[in-house]
């Protein structure tokens, strides 16, 4: 008897650990990105119980439409995470983009390949500026991006005089959004939103940068460790002034798809969608202390986050809902994979 109960207990442990093991293994699988899927999957499982139309194709293009400018400020916010860094600037950035792009098009009456391009340009220059702060001045980056965010906010203000944009006291006769932009924006081929495709090159961007360049090389070394990475030779400096470049730029594409499918602009739009970006990283699995991470995660976050608020809304249940469920899921998906991490280290040693 003494002898069979001095088994048990080694029995359970050996069963515990052959349980964290398996675990482990299916969520180093899924490349890290175990505990998106699973929250993934357990919303399709559940929304669809509830209400049949759910997985409709209609519904879930229609979720993909409306998340797809977060998705594509989500994509910069990636490589500037795995960088280890944040951007708190991406949403006033995307609002200046629009802003710009609406009042050399509307106001100016400039053609609107100029207009477009005055709109990208104003994104980079913020994200170039960020760079030049955080890597010159050696200003942190949440504090040089979070200055940036209300400094550009007053500049769209400053650019828009703090009207929509058109404005029809100064708007010039029968403009009001570059077509090119409410094409791309609000318009369909096939049934499929042109806005969705958008979103996709731009996730093709980020995912070709992170895995088929050097630079993506850089930005995951950089965010792993930024000593070694100098030490290897990276230049570190170079690669976050870049990476902010680039955030910058995709900020003022999800900007100016924004007000084209809103036929507006102003210095308020995206208010927020700045910590909207950071969730849907972090819940795609993408490690908020850098060194890890992938777009195809933030896709998959974004896709989350969009279910979320549209099975929601299916079921009549108020936004309020969707914050608070926002909230518990990126906490368990981070507990998640800080488990998977910690089980994972224990074999290891």
């Amino acid at each position: 008897m003494s002898e069979l109960s001095s088994r048990v207990p080694g029995t359970v442990a050996r069963a515990k650990q052959r349980a964290g093991q398996t675990g482990v293994r299916i969520l180093d699988g899924a490349g890290g990105l175990g505990g998106a899927i699973v929250i993934l999957v357990l919303l399709m499982l559940v929304f669809s119980v509830l209400s049949p139309a759910f997985l409709s194709t209609d519904n879930l293009l229609n979720v993909l439409r409306q998340h797809s400018v977060l998705l594509i400020l989500a994509v910069g916010q990636t490589l500037v995470i795995i960088s280890r860094g944040i951007d708190l600037s991406v949403a006033a950035t995307a609002a200046l983009a629009g802003s710009v792009m609406g009042v050399t098009y509307a106001h100016f009456g400039l053609p609107q390949g100029i207009a477009i391009l005055f709109g990208l340009l104003s994104g980079f220059a913020v994200g170039a500026f960020n760079g030049w702060v955080i890597t010159r001045w050696n200003v942190p980056d949440i504090i040089a991006t979070l200055g940036m965010l209300t400094a550009i906010r007053g500049v769209a203000l400053l650019v828009t005089g703090g009207q929509p944009v058109p404005d029809f006291t100064e708007v010039v006769e029968g403009r009001r959004m570059p077509p090119v932009i409410t094409t791309l924006a609000a318009g369909s081929y096939y049934g499929v939103p042109l806005i969705i495709v958008v979103a996709l090159l731009c996730c093709g961007i980020g995912a070709f940068i992170l895995g088929r360049t050097k630079l993506g090389r850089s930005i995951v070394a950089v965010g792993g460790n930024r000593e070694a990475a100098h030490v290897s030779g990276i230049n570190v400096d170079k690669t976050k002034f870049l990476v902010y470049l680039t955030s910058g730029g995709l900020a003022a594409i999800g900007g100016m798809m924004l007000s084209g499918r809103l036929a507006s602009a102003n210095a308020h739009m995206a208010n927020l969608m700045e910590l909207s970006t950071i969730a849907a990283v972090v819940i795609g699995g993408t490690a908020l202390f850098g060194g890890e991470g992938r777009v195809s995660g933030t896709i998959i976050g974004v896709f989350i986050m969009g279910l979320l608020a549209n099975g929601l809304n299916i079921l009549g249940l108020s936004d309020f809902w969707q914050r608070v469920a926002t909230g518990l899921i990126i906490i368990v998906v981070v507990a998640l994979d800080q488990w998977r991490r910690r089980v994972a280290a224990r074999n290891t040693s």
